[in-house]
C-alpha cells in the first residue's frame, strides 16, 4: 500500500511555480478594487471640487468650520465665518461644499 502511494506521488507532475503566486496576485487585485481605486476616485473628486470653488461658495473644513469663500489665493482660501470674522485656511483643509438650500 505504501509502495503504491509512493509510486503515485513520483508519477504526479510537479505543481507550477506560478500556482504559488496565484493567491498573492488574487489578494493584490482584491486590494486594488476594494481599497485603492475608490480612494483615488474620492481624492480626484475632492480635488476637482476644490479647484472649482469660487467666491460666495459655502464650505465645511476638515476641522468642522462652516464658512463662505471670501477670497482665493494660491494655496489658501479666505473664509468668512461671521459678519466681521475672516480666516485663512489651506485649500487641502476644505472637506466639502455645503449643499445649497
Amino acid at each position: 500500500m505504501i509502495q503504491l502511494l509512493l509510486a503515485q506521488e513520483a508519477a504526479s507532475p510537479q505543481a507550477s511555480p506560478w500556482a504559488g503566486l496565484l493567491p498573492i496576485l488574487l489578494i493584490v487585485l482584491i486590494f486594488y478594487f476594494l481599497m485603492y481605486r475608490p480612494m483615488k476616485k474620492r481624492q480626484k473628486s475632492l480635488e476637482t471640487m476644490i479647484s472649482e470653488l469660487k467666491n460666495g461658495d459655502k464650505v465645511i473644513t476638515t476641522g468642522g468650520i462652516y464658512g463662505t469663500v471670501a477670497g482665493i489665493k494660491d494655496n489658501t482660501f479666505i473664509l468668512k465665518v461671521s459678519d466681521q470674522t475672516k480666516i485663512e485656511v489651506a485649500k487641502s483643509a476644505v472637506a466639502s461644499k455645503q449643499a445649497e438650500a
